[in-house]
């Protein structure tokens, strides 16, 4: 008979997925309190939800404490911000610090928000899973040596810069890298050689959260 599918099978109706994403979205909008703005998942303004300032993520539920509705959508704090930069003031000898570790480091912090950089064992500590920014900056205080600089994640070597000319005194090695990082994994930088130049802060080393998993 015209208008049946095979065997005599009614045709299914067009567009399914389609009511079913409009019957969801009409349902948000019923919970919302009157009056509240709507955004768009990918804007980056705010929702206010009775009061409380809130910004919608993606639709993957994450560990790291953020709350997810009924509806998959999950939602958390706008605030979440981690930065941190740290400087030497001194000059820093293998004599002066852990033989065992070579840990370098730092004596001034000059960005510390959510403060996750400890700066007694200068090791920053992830707070949440997520892609994080790290560079370094360092300067060697003699001429006719090498220093090489690595930074560590976890106790292992990512990545590493040296600076090795014979004839130059104030030598610069830096480098620069993004780092998949669970909740709680540890970044230092350790001197595998050389002595690092710290007078008038010639030695740096800063990292961001980029954006959260």
């Amino acid at each position: 008979m015209p208008g049946l599918g095979r065997r005599g099978a009614l045709p299914e109706p067009a567009g399914c997925c389609s009511c079913l994403a409009a019957a969801l979205a009409l349902l948000l909008l019923l919970l919302l309190p009157a009056g509240c703005p709507v955004r768009a998942q990918n804007d980056t303004e705010p929702i206010v939800l009775e009061g409380k300032c809130l910004v919608v993520c993606d639709s993957s539920p994450s560990a790291d404490g953020a709350i997810t509705s009924s509806l998959g959508i999950s939602v958390r704090s706008g605030s979440a911000k981690v930065a941190f930069s740290a400087t030497r003031s001194t000059n820093h000898e293998p004599s002066e610090m852990s033989n065992r570790t070579m840990t370098i480091y730092f004596d001034q912090v000059l960005v510390n928000i959510g403060n996750h950089f400890d700066l007694a064992s200068s090791i920053f500590v992830a707070p949440r899973k997520g892609i994080y920014s790290f560079s370094f900056h360092v300067v060697k205080v003699y001429n006719r040596q090498t220093i090489q600089v690595s930074l560590m994640q976890n106790g292992y070597p990512v990545i590493s810069a040296f600076a090795g000319d014979q004839d130059v005194t104030r030598e610069a090695a830096s480098n620069g890298v993004l780092l998949h990082m669970e909740r709680e994994d540890k970044v230092h930088l350790k001197l595998e050689r050389g002595n690092l130049m710290g007078g008038w802060k010639y030695s740096t080393f800063s990292g961001f959260l980029v954006f959260p998993l």
